[in-house]
């Protein structure tokens, strides 16, 4: 806005064919420049913006890995404890069998003993 009045009056100069000064110039390009700032500016806040919602995404996205990886937990601990109750329950059948076993072959050799006397 302050350089616009003699961006006008440049046009006006170049339009009639009269020769731009160097002061002139340095008016077109500082426009020239100024707006080639304000182009950057709009892309960098377009970029800020895309920054921020992949923030968001990644936000949303390890929301979700962390309520996966706590149910693949709870489901591997709910595993492991079928699987130490199930060891737990063998090891007492085979425990019970051995004891039966040895009552056995122990009741069988003193049967034996007595009648072989």
């Amino acid at each position: 806005e302050m350089i616009e009045p003699k961006i006008q009056e440049i046009n006006k100069k170049f339009t009639s064919g009269e020769a731009l000064s160097q002061d002139d110039i340095n008016t077109l390009l500082l426009k020239s420049q100024y707006n080639h700032i304000n182009h950057l500016d709009d892309k960098l806040n377009e970029t800020v913006e895309s920054v921020k919602s992949l923030e968001n995404k990644f936000e949303v996205l390890k929301t979700e890995v962390n309520g996966r990886l706590n149910q693949f937990e709870e489901r591997l601990n709910t595993f492991e404890q079928k699987i130490e109750s199930t060891i737990q329950k063998a090891l007492n059948k085979n425990m019970m069998l051995l004891i039966f076993v040895m009552g056995f072959f122990l009741t069988l050799s003193k049967v034996l003993d007595y009648f072989m006397k």
